[in-house]
């Protein structure tokens, strides 16, 4: 326990900012889940989800809680994740795969 007056207001904050940042990083967390699984059902509210999770990830980055690196690294995973739920990953695979061969031939 500290003794010293600019001590125990340190921890006070210390203590504030810690539930802060956990709720933010839980929040993060659940619009994250939610939207993969959105993108993974081929459900509408993807788009909707990715918006909401882009703007909670821009508070958090606010607050110093992540980079604005890492923000951005998180948010362009998770849209190409949702833009790219309307492609076949499988026929694009073998599209590669034929030029290739082609290729060799």
């Amino acid at each position: 326990m500290p003794n010293l007056k600019n001590a125990k207001k340190a921890l006070r904050q210390a203590k504030k900012r810690a539930i802060k940042n956990l709720k933010n990083k839980v929040e993060f967390k659940d619009l994250r889940k939610k939207t993969v699984k959105a993108v993974k059902a081929g459900d509408a509210k993807a788009q909707e989800l990715l918006k909401a999770t882009s703007k909670k990830l821009d508070k958090i980055a606010k607050s110093g809680y992540f980079t604005k690196n890492k923000v951005a690294r998180l948010k362009s995973r998770l849209a190409k994740k949702v833009n790219n739920k309307g492609k076949d990953i499988k026929k694009e695979v073998k599209k590669v795969v034929e030029k290739t061969e082609k290729k060799a031939e």
